[in-house]
């Protein structure tokens, strides 16, 4: 097929720069501008809440690339540019409302957003939230000022911000509604041991409560509880999750449920028109179902794939989802993706910071996490990719290798 002209990546964000990378590195030679609405050049999101917002990472180290990586590349970034409509038959976008850039080839990788409170006072000078690069230079600001932070929600973002900001001396609050941090994600069980980490930390962890409200004079001063109680506070950091950027695609006219609906290649509804990272909901060849991952390295893959296709290619993307988190002393790897699960068993003990949780459906592995052990999650992976019976005893025995119950996954338990 004869080679797109121009190619427009909308969202300067990992995605994004990754497939303009990907683009050049596979030849491609045509006009390709990369559009962010963040005055930003791209950078990678994980340092946020955690060096970056501890102070203990340069600005500069966060970007994809070097500032002058662009231009030697002929990669026309936009920043501080607004994208306001799509016009997928005339196959062009228009930038700030005037602008128009047209296209051959177009990827969305604008990524998700914050939820918002919908509480009284959620508006008050000094409830922050964390998505991007302003945001954590108001949050390390507000951190260096001192006084007892709240953080409302102990999802991943929650649960980072809070473990920094201990590191850093202030008196944290961690509010979350269900009973452990991060209960969504990993359950009970391995939720209790994060919970039980905050807690050796000296945070003051509250579950199963409701916030009713934010009160204060103009600025944040204290939260109300749903049961009446209050607690002071300078700063209010909100992790609540976040949703996809899905405006854009739906003016446009394009397939939309949970995200912009694409194939196994990355494809969206219309001809030409491609989604990579958080914004992506995409048919997933290993699970046979759509998913929608808000990760880092989902982007970091993701976006080039999407532009290997883009030229034509039709590589589908079937990695298996994977994240990371590092909270104080712990650092983790998780990889899989259970939604739901019978049971849930430990090599090594959480109590000494050191094991790897493995769950469990239908008999065979549905994700695991390594929590400071390392050099496991490619196993790990590849039993999750075998399909195969487990044995639990084997699983939980430190001494059989996991490389040794992949062979037997493989060839049968002879082996």
């Amino acid at each position: 097929m004869t080679a797109p002209r121009s190619i427009v990546i909308v969202g300067a964000g990992l995605a994004g720069a990754k497939a303009a990378e990907t683009l050049r590195e596979e030849g491609y030679e045509g006009r390709l501008v990369l559009v962010g609405d963040e005055p930003e050049r791209p950078y990678e999101r994980p340092p946020l809440s955690k060096d970056y917002l501890r102070g203990e990472a340069a600005r500069e180290s966060v970007h994809v690339h070097e500032a002058s990586f662009y231009d030697e590349r002929a990669i026309e970034l936009r920043t501080g540019t607004p994208v306001t409509g799509i016009d997928i038959a005339g196959r062009s976008v228009t930038l700030g409302g005037r602008e128009t850039l047209s296209w051959d080839r177009l990827l969305l990788a604008i990524g998700a957003e914050p939820r918002r409170l919908a509480v009284p006072g959620a508006d008050l000078d000094g409830v922050l939230y964390l998505r991007d690069l302003a945001d954590s230079d108001r949050l390390r600001a507000a951190l260096a000022a001192g006084g007892r932070l709240v953080v409302v929600g102990a999802g991943w973002i929650g649960s980072e911000v809070a473990a920094s900001a201990r590191q850093l001396g202030l008196d944290v609050t961690l509010l979350e509604r269900l009973v452990v941090p991060l209960e969504n994600v990993l359950g009970t069980t391995v939720g209790g041991f994060y919970a039980n980490l905050h807690l050796e930390h000296g945070v003051d962890l509250r579950c199963g409560v409701e916030l009713e409200a934010i009160e204060g004079v103009g600025r944040v001063e204290r939260v109300r509880l749903a049961d009446g109680s209050t607690i002071s506070c300078s700063t209010v950091v909100v992790g609540v999750g976040v949703a996809p950027r899905t405006a854009l695609a739906e003016a446009g006219g394009l397939a939309v449920e949970n995200g912009v609906l694409v194939d196994a290649t990355l494809r969206a509804s219309a001809p030409g028109v491609y989604a990579a990272g958080d914004i992506a909901n995409a048919t997933h060849p290993f699970y046979g179902r759509r998913i929608r991952v808000e990760h880092w390295a989902n982007a970091l893959n993701q976006g080039p794939v999407a532009a290997r296709n883009m030229l034509d290619g039709e590589e589908p993307y079937d990695r298996i989802p994977y994240f990371f988190s590092d909270q104080y002393d712990v650092g983790m790897e998780y990889v899989g993706y259970a939604t739901d699960w019978d049971e849930v068993v430990f090599r090594g003990d959480p109590a000494a910071g050191e094991f790897i949780a493995f769950w469990l459906k239908d008999g065979r592995l549905a994700a695991g996490m390594n929590a400071n052990v390392w050099d496991v999650n490619e196993s790990i992976q590849a039993l999750i990719r075998s399909r195969a019976p487990i044995d639990v005893a084997l699983l939980e025995d430190p001494d059989v290798s996991l490389e040794s119950l992949l062979q037997r996954a493989e060839h049968g338990p002879s082996s």
